[in-house]
């Protein structure tokens, strides 16, 4: 029997798809397992589990597994990385290693020769098996193992001070490989930054998923090329490799599997060296539709009504990092359309968006957001976005927007969204010009999202759940017990909290009246105003995330 046969066993394969297997193996020399995953006929665990019946070869699940370190350094991390098998278990002078490969038998005897160890093969999908390499051995550990095996790249750290060294270095194709390998396995992470930060005797990386900083798993040796990293990352963003006194601003464009990838690079001098924080830009990921942002359905309908509106300002509030440009993009996808002008002016602008014309700020030539709004209501725009409402000339240009019949979207920062109307007034604009022209103000935070892959229910117990968090008799809340799907964190994407105040006339009034903000929010939940944490109590009772999340956005 062959590999084919049991798979036609399975019912996972037809005769035709076999002879076509069998045809392409003949015709090119390519290995008949190879041959059916190139063809795609099967997947490759349906593919790895008839080999193993065939080779009485088990399938082991790496995901679930712990491996002691003693075990890991049975093998030479050069011969695990070119090899791509990754040792599981030590146990009464067998080592058990897990490969893809099973038909490579040769490999099994070296190991044998390496460890004087008896050898248990075990299969698992290459992906997996790539995972438990970078995490337990580091992203980039082969690269590095190489570069620190010819001593070169140590010996030319240690001596380089002109910009012909640094820019040698940088050129190296270990160097570029490195950096490639970071930036790649950032963007495989769903990482929004990467964190290169040096100190004395180490070079931290972190990325930052889902809103949180996580130590990236790289070799310890990595800070000995430090200088490499910096100088290869600063000639990608085109900045001056031999200025280390000052700060410098760049953008590097990618293109990684049909993606279109920009990424923002800042450089900061700091004690030890340089600290590079790299904002990853990836328009597949930001490109949300107002349905994928998490509003529920009262506030999806509000939302939407507002956006439809001929003229008026609404604002997005919330911290930096809560997502207010995404929602914007969003609402502009919604409406834009051949019979409408969309134009925008943003600092920077993020992600290029069809159909619409985007104006960047730049403070160098005096571009300025009021200056920008100011022409670009010459244009004939029917609606305008404003990256950020910053001081009082920007407010007044959108002010008049507004009153000349344009729908004006924008960002400002403030805590909630009875808040909004209040720092337009803080900022010199009168009470009836706000009343008159603002037709709603949505704050927003994000939240992670419960990985649905480790998803579990928690019973609630009173010390865990904070008083106005409501549950009824029965309902359960759920948590993410950790996996390798989302780093053993129990979370995986985010989802937004949103507080939307639609303006009305008893809103109106209390604007006009310039009354606290607490008794604008007493009015407006009188008009049925849903507060943040509110909303983060509904998505909790939902599942979608947990009071953690929430407790930690939100203000009681």
């Amino acid at each position: 029997m062959n590999v084919t046969d049991i798979l036609l066993q399975k019912g996972l394969l037809t005769q035709e798809q076999s002879s076509a297997a069998v045809a392409l193996h003949q015709a090119q020399g390519l290995r008949l397992d190879r041959a059916l995953l190139q063809l795609r006929l099967v997947s490759e665990t349906q593919l790895l589990e008839a080999m193993g019946t065939l080779l009485d070869i088990p399938l082991v699940n790496l995901a679930d597994l712990t491996i002691d370190p003693e075990t890991l350094r049975a093998l030479p991390s050069k011969f695990v990385f070119r090899r791509r098998l990754v040792p599981i278990a030590k146990e009464n002078g067998t080592l058990s290693v897990a490969t893809s490969d099973a038909f490579d038998m040769n490999v099994f005897d070296d190991i044998r020769l390496l460890t004087g160890l008896n050898v248990k093969p075990l299969l698992a999908p290459a992906e997996e098996i790539e995972k438990l390499i970078k995490s337990h051995y580091g992203v980039g550990g082969d690269t590095i193992d190489e570069m620190v095996g010819t001593g070169e790249m140590a010996v030319v750290r240690e001596t380089a001070e002109s910009s012909e060294d640094l820019l040698e270095m940088a050129q190296e194709a270990s160097v570029i490989k490195l950096v490639n390998e970071i930036i790649v396995e950032a963007i495989n992470e769903r990482a929004s930054d990467i964190h290169i930060e040096p100190y004395e005797h180490q070079l931290s990386i972190r990325y930052r998923i889902d809103g949180v900083l996580q130590q990236a798993s790289v070799p310890p040796q990595i800070h000995q090329f430090q200088a490499a990293i910096i100088s290869r990352i600063k000639i990608l963003a085109s900045l001056n490799i031999a200025e280390k006194r000052l700060p410098q601003d760049g953008r590097i464009k990618f293109q990684i599997g049909g993606r279109q990838i920009d990424v923002r690079v800042s450089v900061i001098p700091m004690l030890f060296g340089e600290g590079i924080v790299l904002r990853i830009l990836d328009k597949a990921s930001v490109l949300f539709s107002l349905t994928d942002l998490g509003m529920d359905q009262d506030t999806f309908a509000a939302f939407k009504g507002l956006i439809a509106r001929p003229h008026g300002i609404i604002l997005v509030t919330g911290p930096t990092g809560s997502g207010k440009t995404t929602t914007l993009y969003a609402a502009l996808n919604a409406i834009v359309g051949p019979d409408l002008k969309v134009l925008t002016v943003e600092d920077p602008v993020e992600y290029h968006l069809q159909g619409v014309n985007q104006i960047p700020v730049d403070h160098r030539v005096g571009m300025t957001f009021e200056r920008g709004l100011r022409a670009i209501l010459r244009h004939d725009p029917d609606v305008v976005m404003i990256g950020e409402i910053r001081d009082l000339e920007t407010a007044r240009a959108a002010i008049q927007a507004a009153l000349t019949g344009h729908l004006v979207l924008s960002t400002l920062h403030t805590n909630d969204a009875a808040s909004a109307p209040m720092r337009l007034m803080d900022m010199g604009i009168e009470p009836y010009l706000v009343s008159s022209t603002l037709i709603g103000t949505m704050a927003q935070r994000l939240v992670r999202k419960i990985c649905v892959h480790c998803k579990a229910p928690q019973p609630p117990h009173a010390a865990s759940c904070p008083a106005d968090l409501v549950l009824a008799p029965g309902e359960t809340i759920f948590h993410g017990a950790g996996c390798a799907s989302c780093r053993q964190t129990g979370y995986r994407g985010r989802t937004g909290l949103y507080e939307l105040l639609v303006m009305n006339d008893a809103v109106s009034e209390i604007i006009m009246e310039r009354s606290p903000v607490s008794e604008l929010i007493r009015v407006a939940r009188a008009n049925g105003l849903r507060l943040l944490r509110e909303d983060g109590w509904l998505k909790v009772r939902r599942g979608m995330t947990t009071p953690d999340e929430v407790l930690n956005c939100t203000a009681v």
